[in-house]
């Protein structure tokens, strides 16, 4: 919060309203509260100079004293007074340049703070806070590795439970079991706030069959048979510690049943190894998307979607690994790193890892072998 103070102070901006759940958390610490979605906003006030503010429900209370590093919390209750509304005119009144992320801000305060603040004295926060959030600190740095231990016990459990005959719900619940005790164990032994959930939650992210060229399709009841493809991410499940990463693999059951498969399989590995051989410090993120979609065009495949992006506490950040994003990536950025090839309404393969980069490259914090031999589940493995 000092840095931010700083970068407004240097913006000639008075104060900034975040309200973006992920930013509170990397602001204060504060965590796990009803969000906007409920209708009950969460803002943090963080002047240039003078009092930091945390503005919550007051349900939450005991939850914000006991997490929010701020100087100030005030609680508000539904239908009592001005709610949320009661401190902001004060805060926006004394207040020249008023800062805050558009994007991330719920319509009903943007509302509020449009009729107290004239449209020449907002600042829009984006690139303060995607620029802070960019580099991670040596603690950051170690729930990344941590979380990437977790995404391992996640992917080889998955492994142990795809097989002939069973649904894919199946491999899902398989999943998220090992991800929770891998992170419990973690939890235990090297962080001491018990409040921290090793819950893993999401919506498994999985296809197989004639389903696999479905990206983002979930685990069903389909059953799974042998000679097909099994696609797995863990890109919303591994949340260790609120960080986020991404990590995933193309398997087949048995045998490939359908060899023109394991062609576009091995184009997928080969744009993420273009991808990697670019990764390291100096380098533009649009270069490393370039080296990706090189392979992919020049194997005859259409121009593809982005390579990756950046993780952290959200599940996406800046800079995105694409064409047009210019950002020179720096040590301690946290990527995620895919290769993929999509062959329309027939097959498509993906794999992908998370990475963190370094002063002469890259440190890989998620693996799986990628070999053909190595991603085709037997019985006996």
């Amino acid at each position: 919060m000092t840095e931010l103070r700083r970068r407004l102070d240097a913006a000639d901006v008075d104060v900034a309203l975040i309200t973006d759940d992920d930013s509170v958390y990397y602001y204060t610490g504060y965590y796990d509260y009803l969000h906007m979605e409920f209708g009950r906003p969460t803002i943090l006030v963080v002047p240039r100079d003078g009092e930091s503010l945390l503005i919550t429900p007051s349900m939450e209370l005991e939850m914000a004293e006991a997490a929010a590093v701020v100087d100030r919390i005030e609680p508000w209750n539904d239908g009592l007074g001005d709610e949320w509304r009661e401190q902001l005119p004060g805060v926006l009144s004394g207040a020249g340049r008023v800062g805050l992320q558009p994007e991330y801000m719920p319509p009903v305060v943007r509302a509020f703070v449009d009729s107290h603040v004239e449209a020449g004295r907002l600042y829009n926060l984006a690139a303060i806070v995607s620029d802070m959030r960019m580099i991670k600190s040596p603690e950051e740095l170690r729930l990344a590795r941590h979380a990437g231990e977790v995404a391992m016990a996640m992917m080889d459990a998955e492994r142990a439970t795809i097989g002939d005959g069973v649904p894919e719900f199946e491999v899902a619940l398989a999943t998220t079991a090992a991800g929770t005790r891998a992170a419990a164990a973690l939890l235990a032994e090297h962080y001491p706030d018990h409040r921290m959930s090793p819950q893993m939650h999401f919506l498994q992210i999985m296809a197989s069959g004639r389903d696999i060229t479905m990206p983002h399709h979930r685990a069903s009841t389909r059953i799974m048979r042998r000679g097909e493809p099994v696609f797995m991410c863990f890109c919303g499940m591994t949340n260790f510690h609120r960080f986020k990463l991404g990590f995933d693999r193309t398997f087949w059951i048995e045998e490939i049943a359908e060899a023109n498969q394991a062609e576009v399989y091995q184009v997928a590995v080969d744009s993420q190894a273009a991808a990697l051989e670019v990764l390291r410090p100096g380098a533009l993120a649009e270069d490393v998307h370039a080296a990706y979609a090189e392979v992919i065009q020049g194997a005859g495949y259409d121009y593809p979607f982005r390579c990756g992006r950046a993780t952290g506490f959200s599940f996406l950040e800046a800079p995105q690994l694409v064409f047009g994003d210019k950002t020179e990536l720096k040590p301690g950025m946290v990527l995620a790193v895919d290769g993929s090839v999509t062959a329309a309404g027939a097959f498509r393969a993906q794999v992908g890892d998370s990475f963190i980069v370094t002063e002469d490259g890259y440190e890989q914090i998620t693996g799986h072998a990628k070999a053909l031999e190595d991603v085709v589940i037997s019985s006996s493995n």
